[in-house]
């Protein structure tokens, strides 16, 4: 008699676990599937590695440019009027060059530098 609820027991969990899912199918992980071909894969590389290279020059270049100008300011009380500044009072020794198709931006209300493009 024990055994009856058992054998009822296990064709309701075989039943609820066979109903119709609606399931999403996988997300594609392979780069074909994305819109580049094993051709252009170097391509593709390369182009990224170039961009990744002007993102870390802009980060770089503004980092160590926003830390003379909290240096400028700890030593004179005030911003810089203009990054020149930072220069001709042996803060750095020159400004760094911008990454290609880039300008420094320096703004002396905030005393922030951050590179934009041209």
């Amino acid at each position: 008699m024990k055994s009856l609820p058992v054998l009822l027991l296990v064709p309701a969990i075989f039943l609820a676990g066979c109903g119709d899912k609606k399931s999403n199918p996988p997300a594609a992980t392979n780069a074909a599937s994305s819109g580049s071909s094993v051709l252009t894969a170097p391509v593709d590389y390369l182009d990224a590695v170039a961009r990744a290279k002007i993102t870390a020059e802009k980060t770089v270049d503004t980092v160590s440019l926003n830390n003379a100008i909290q240096m400028f300011s700890v030593e004179k009380g005030r911003y810089p009027k203009s990054l020149d500044e930072l220069v001709t009072e042996k803060v750095i020794p020159r400004l760094p060059a911008a990454p290609y198709g880039m300008k420094l931006v320096y703004d002396p209300a905030t005393g922030t530098a951050k590179v934009v493009k041209e």
